[in-house]
């Protein structure tokens, strides 16, 4: 039973989300063959994808049904053209001679423009996560137009990296950043007095209040992007099992992978997007919340391009880095969720008896993975999962809570 009155994802809201269905499985496609630099344009790529969700999902957030659809379908149109470019970023299309590049910077800077002033026009500022409002790592996206080949791609990097630096400071100091945007606005407002045009302009901040997040709604939208990403891994799982002989090795492969992913679905169920017993009643401030949620998506999604290339090959070694792949991902995952707990004040015991060693396990996997079948690699990993799934806090059965 739901309480009087309780906030849940609006349809629209969930239209939204249908685009970024297709851009996970795209950007998981980018890990079938993984290299270190297809690895690590992945996570730019996926940080692209995710911010620009993330934007839009907090102006949702303190918008409610104030939420302006153009807004939204501007940024599901944008992540749809993001998604179809993904696969030929830093890719040389042999009819063209062109990579899809152009095509995915043109939309991310205009997913997150069009965000933002859709944020200003509501007369709000979001100190909870500042980069959704002011784009702090947009500048070196736009810089890249005028260069190609690595630098390019290592100004996206950069771009992300300014993007979380500036919100982990900035959302530290909210007054501090009010008094900017008021001064901002006052500067504004005396240009455009002067061209006369002010009756063009809105009065964004004159009478501007500080956005205050309604957290049982955020998370509720983390833990429905967790769902989205843990589809892919079931997609990748069955899909990898279609056109070939179903034999032992196969069926032990498939079960054992969706056994990882019913793992990872119950942790989120029991304790969380976080998977941090406790996590959720303590509550998580946005600036701890939503970078660790980004590397615990991206994991989960890296985990999920594992499984579909070991599927594909239950018997082989894992060849290529895809059993690093599979063990680092699901690493990632576990760490982010170990940062949680620490931040959180998780029980210690839980931190050293199930956390950590939830960490360090994938790794070992992964460096284990040249020497055994890829289907034991899935089984030993889904034993790791089932180490987190079985811990119990004291004094309690580990009830069911609402995402952190």
């Amino acid at each position: 039973m739901t309480q009087a009155g309780e906030r849940h994802a609006s349809w629209l809201e969930l239209f939204f989300d249908l685009v970024v269905v297709v851009a996970v499985a795209q950007l998981a496609h980018r890990l079938a063959h993984p290299t270190w630099e297809n690895v690590a344009l992945f996570v730019v790529l996926y940080y692209a994808v995710w911010s620009v969700w993330t934007t839009l999902t907090l102006y949702s957030n303190v918008q409610a049904e104030r939420t302006r659809t153009r807004g939204m379908l501007i940024g599901m149109f944008c992540i749809a053209v993001m998604a179809a470019a993904a696969p030929d970023v830093a890719h040389v299309l042999a009819d063209t001679g062109d990579t899809h590049d152009g095509w995915f910077i043109a939309a991310y800077i205009v997913a997150r423009v069009a965000a933002s002033r859709t944020l200003q026009r509501s007369g709000t500022i979001l100190t909870a996560w500042p980069a959704a409002q002011l784009g702090a790592g947009l500048v070196p996206w736009v810089a890249s137009i005028a260069v190609e080949g690595p630098w390019r791609y290592g100004l996206w990097g950069l771009g992300a990296v300014l993007d979380m630096i500036f919100s982990l400071l900035q959302s530290r100091r909210p007054e501090r950043l009010v008094s900017e945007m008021r001064e901002q606005a006052r500067r504004r407002q005396e240009r455009e007095e002067h061209r006369a045009r002010l009756a063009r302009v809105p009065r964004l901040f004159e009478e501007f209040k500080v956005a205050v997040l309604d957290p049982a709604h955020l998370g509720e939208r983390l833990g429905l992007f967790v769902i989205i990403v843990l589809g892919e891994a079931v997609m990748q799982v069955v899909m990898a099992s279609s056109g070939h002989s179903w034999d032992m090795g196969l069926g032990l492969a498939a079960a054992a992978g969706f056994g990882l992913i019913v793992s990872l679905w119950w942790l989120t169920l029991q304790y969380g997007v976080s998977a941090v017993p406790g996590a959720a009643e303590r509550g998580l401030p946005a600036y701890v919340a939503l970078p660790a949620h980004f590397a615990m998506t991206a994991g989960i999604t890296a985990t999920a391009a594992g499984l579909g290339a070991v599927t594909a090959a239950p018997a082989e070694h894992p060849h290529g880095g895809v059993g690093w792949v599979l063990g680092v991902g699901l690493a990632v995952y576990f760490a982010a969720s170990a940062v949680l707990g620490v931040a959180t004040g998780a029980e210690r015991r839980w931190i050293w008896g199930w956390a950590l060693p939830s960490v360090l396990a994938p790794v070992a996997v992964a460096a284990l993975s040249g020497l055994v079948a890829g289907w034991a690699v899935v089984a030993l990993l889904l034993a790791v999962c089932l180490w987190r799934v079985v811990y119990r806090p004291r004094g309690g059965g580990g009830s069911a809570v609402q995402p952190a």
